[in-house]
Order: structure tokens, then C-alpha cells, then sequence
């Protein structure tokens, strides 16, 4: 049986939601156990991103003021969009925009890992949804990074994997967001 054969993710977790106006924001920790340096190459350098991130990059996105163009994986229309990366203070803080997306990494040193956190706002009737789907990214990245690999699991390849369709359902119940298999949404404006 390989890796990704083995591969359960764990209970949903390290995740919360914050609100301003009628702005919604998902922020995700997770500890790695692999060092700042490591976890920034990840997250910055296009042939890691394409190991386990929702996209693809086409440059480096280490470098302030870089244009690199970022790709949807598995959307169901080509969907790509330019950004600038707007921060990068290796190995600890990363910031640009993917689509509409604002996203901000922050990389801390603990111990001898890494508590990486992403800031980004979502539309409030897709947080159970970009949660569930970013907790099964970062488990691969952290198979990836630990050597490993267990292959990119995003867009529809990840929805029909039964791990995300419990962590959708874990993260839409402790974020008190109905689900299309919950309640009917009919006339629901969330």
C-alpha cells in the first residue's frame, strides 16, 4: 500500500474565523515539524508549490515586488491570475493576492519546526470548504517536506477523497456553517 493509499487526514483542527465588516477571514495553524527555511522554500519556489499547493506558480514568490502568474488546479475553467508578491521577509512572513484572495504566511520557529499560520480572507459560505480543503494541502506539504510525498490533492480530485468530505463536515459544524448535504439552503443568504 503506498502513502497516499495510507493517508487519513486528522480531525479537523487549528483553524478559526474572524469577521470585520462583512469581511470573513480563515486562519489555519498548523505545526511542521521541518525548520522556517525549509517551510519557505515550500511555500515560495514554483516546483514545490506544484508538490501541494491549489496552484501553480510560474516564478518564485520570495522576492517583493516579483509578478509571477498563479494557476487554479483542478478548476473546472482554466483560471489564472497575476500577482505581486507585496511582502517577503524570509524565512517569516510571506503576503500577495491569489484571485480575490488575500493570503498572508507567517512562519515561526518552534521548537525545532515551524508553526506556519495562513491568513485569507473567503467568502463566508466557503470557509467549511477552503478549510477542509487547505488542512489536506497542508498534509501534504508536510509528507512532502518530511520526504515523503504523497501527491497534490486539490480541487475536484480532493472533494471526492472521503477524508475531506469529514473534515468539510467537521470544519462546517464547529464554524456553525450549514452544509448543501445539511439543512436545505433554499433562501439561504450566507
Amino acid at each position: 500500500m503506498t502513502e497516499r493509499e495510507q493517508y487519513i487526514p486528522g480531525p479537523a483542527s487549528g483553524a478559526q474565523i474572524r469577521k470585520d465588516g462583512e469581511k470573513w477571514t480563515l486562519i489555519l495553524v498548523r505545526e511542521l515539524r521541518h525548520s522556517q527555511e525549509k517551510v519557505w522554500q515550500a511555500l515560495t519556489d514554483p516546483t514545490h508549490l506544484r508538490e501541494w499547493a491549489p496552484f501553480d506558480a510560474d516564478g518564485n514568490l520570495g522576492t517583493v515586488g516579483n509578478t509571477v502568474k498563479l494557476t487554479t488546479v483542478g478548476a473546472p475553467a482554466l483560471r489564472v491570475t497575476e500577482t505581486t508578491v507585496t511582502r517577503a521577509d524570509a524565512p517569516e512572513l510571506l503576503e500577495y493576492k491569489w484571485g480575490g484572495f488575500d493570503m498572508r504566511w507567517e512562519l515561526q520557529a518552534v521548537g525545532g519546526g515551524t508553526r506556519l499560520t495562513l491568513w485569507t480572507n473567503i467568502g463566508h459560505r466557503f470557509i467549511a470548504l477552503g478549510a477542509a480543503g487547505w488542512h489536506i494541502c497542508f498534509d501534504v506539504l508536510d509528507h512532502l517536506l518530511s520526504g515523503k510525498p504523497i501527491g497534490r490533492m486539490v480541487g475536484p480530485e480532493a472533494v471526492k477523497f472521503g477524508g475531506w468530505q469529514r473534515l468539510h463536515a467537521e470544519y462546517a459544524k464547529q464554524f456553525g456553517i450549514k452544509t448543501p448535504d445539511g439543512p436545505s439552503q433554499k433562501g439561504r443568504t450566507n
